[in-house]
């Protein structure tokens, strides 16, 4: 179990009257609720807070049914309660224990970084564990804010506009500012009954499962991108509610948890990469003894590999006509290897890092390839002619073609960036230059965008092997030797066309590749 899954069993457990005993000696929670009730009445007479439209009472009738009034309306709410409840306990709507707002609402010209003014607090400043001050945040003038929504101590904020990863994330204040408040995408939510406890229970009782799927399930999308809550949805929430002296045991027993829950996610964080460090060390020794010919056999009867670079040669003379420049790489009677190209009066010293068997070769990759080209300039659409894959799009050797935007691009066009099978693009800036994608599954018709690069070589060589090249520790070498170190590094055609790769025979490279393969199916 991990450690989040592990705090959430425990919050589960808390608001089921499961995570510590039951006192029959303690006051029952509806008599807590009559406080809370004459509380708020209190706050709505001394005009702190608005009258409520509805004043929602929820008690358990003699037939051992929940019951809901309102006004004089009564109504039998017993279907809406999924949760068994220990004697003592009652449930009651989340609006009639704390009043509900948004925070202050400004234009974007009336934000800044004045840190003299009022700290606005937005949806990323919350988390589980509590909120954050971050240099980023946005601050607006006091004349913007109104007095009740000056962050307070156990006050409770959630967004009530966010992404989807950030729905139902809540958390208390520690205590009262004159100096920070919430923008108009949060919710501030201020218990009527002043108690360190209550807001604490309710702070947790909101985290469990069982409330948090409730606050999921009540959010509505917004857009493209955004989730709303809705005030009131939320506020009708229905929330088990124990006896205060039991909500004192129970967030005395999470907090005595949360440290141990703390350390155990740290070890688990640590072993997660460490495990991913030996993995990916695993995973470069794999390929490094693939690409040294140390991985599997050789097999005497295979075609060499000087014989298929050969023909590769034939077909690329023949294709291009006078444009081709023959080159290759040999091994001389001196043992060192030099480079022929054609037009060149003296063959010239090529380094290279290690031996290889017999019956490989080594190559540069542009000697292999048909073409080395760059992706199409475009803005991303959401609709239109035809789809653009750009590095964004790339995860872990996939395509989310669900969200790959569209593009326009003149149709004369489109042949000359299409994307077909067993191209290899990679990505030349940015942080994730050199990361290469081995397209498969073309599912959709599509182009590639401008920061990346697309090499296509020829049918006679395994795709899948030259990828397995592109993720080896030798093309990393290499790659960041041709990287030109700026803020935003990047690297062209040129440095992928020089490297020099081993090149085994055709039937080694499917053994290689088959072997590669059962290994990670195993790791």
């Amino acid at each position: 179990m991990k450690a989040e899954q592990l705090r959430k069993s425990i919050l589960q457990m808390a608001i089921q009257g499961k995570l510590v005993p039951q006192n029959p000696g303690d006051e029952p929670a509806s008599v807590l609720l009559e406080r809370i009730r004459a509380e708020k009445q209190r706050l709505i007479k001394e005009g702190k807070i608005k009258k409520d439209k509805s004043n929602s009472v929820i008690f358990k009738g003699d037939d051992n049914r929940h019951y809901e009034k309102i006004g004089g309306e009564v109504k039998d709410i017993t279907d809406e309660i999924d949760i068994d409840l220990p004697d003592g306990w009652t449930v009651a709507r989340l609006g009639s224990l704390l009043s509900c707002q948004t925070g202050a609402s400004f234009k974007k010209d009336q934000a800044s970084n004045d840190k003299t003014k009022i700290r606005i607090l937005r949806g990323g400043n919350i988390s589980d564990n509590g909120y954050k001050f971050y240099d980023n945040d946005i601050f607006i003038d006091y004349s913007l804010i109104a007095e009740n929504i000056m962050l307070r101590k156990n006050d409770l904020i959630t967004p009530a506009v966010t992404s989807l990863e950030n729905v139902g994330k809540i958390a208390i204040i520690e205590k009262d500012y004159d100096n920070v408040s919430a923008g108009g995408f949060v919710f501030i939510c201020r218990p009527f009954y002043s108690n360190d406890i209550l807001g604490k229970f309710l702070l947790y009782a909101l985290q469990s499962p069982y409330l948090n799927s409730q606050i999921k399930s009540i959010t509505k999308k917004s857009g493209q991108a955004f989730y709303n809550i809705g005030k009131e949805r939320l506020i009708r929430l229905l929330i088990p509610i124990p006896p205060l002296a039991e909500q004192e045991r129970i967030v005395a027993e999470i907090e005595k948890y949360e440290p141990l829950i703390a350390e155990y996610d740290k070890l688990e964080q640590e072993k997660s990469k460490l495990d991913g460090e030996i993995y990916d060390k695993l995973k470069k020794s794999i390929l490094q003894y693939a690409i040294q010919g140390k991985l599997v056999p050789q097999e005497p009867t295979d075609e060499p590999a000087s014989v298929l670079l050969e023909k590769i040669r034939a077909e690329k003379k023949a294709k291009l006509g006078k444009k081709y420049v023959d080159s290759f790489i040999y091994k001389g009677d001196d043992n060192c290897y030099y480079e022929h190209i054609d037009g060149v009066a003296e063959d010239k010293p090529v380094e290279v890092p290690f031996d290889l068997p017999d019956c490989w070769e080594w190559v540069r990759w542009g000697n292999l390839s048909d073409s080395i080209q760059y992706g199409y300039n475009a803005p991303a659409k959401v609709s239109g002619r035809i789809k653009m894959v750009r590095i964004s799009d790339i995860h872990d050797n996939e395509v989310d073609w669900s969200h790959v935007p569209f593009c326009d691009i003149d149709e004369d066009e489109i042949e000359t960036y299409r994307l077909k099978e067993n191209d290899i693009l990679f990505a030349r800036t940015g942080g994730t230059v050199g990361k290469s994608y081995l397209v498969k599954n073309v599912s959709e018709e599509a182009i590639y965008a401008g920061y990346l690069i697309r090499t296509r070589y020829s049918d006679r060589l395994s795709s899948q092997y030259l990828k397995y090249f592109m993720e080896s520790p030798l093309y990393w070498v290499q790659l960041r030797d041709g990287t030109i170190a700026t803020a935003q590094p990047n690297c062209n055609g040129q440095t992928l066309s020089k490297m020099i790769l081993p090149l085994p025979p055709l039937a080694e490279q499917q053994r290689i590749v088959d072997k590669i393969n059962e290994i990670f199916a195993n790791l």
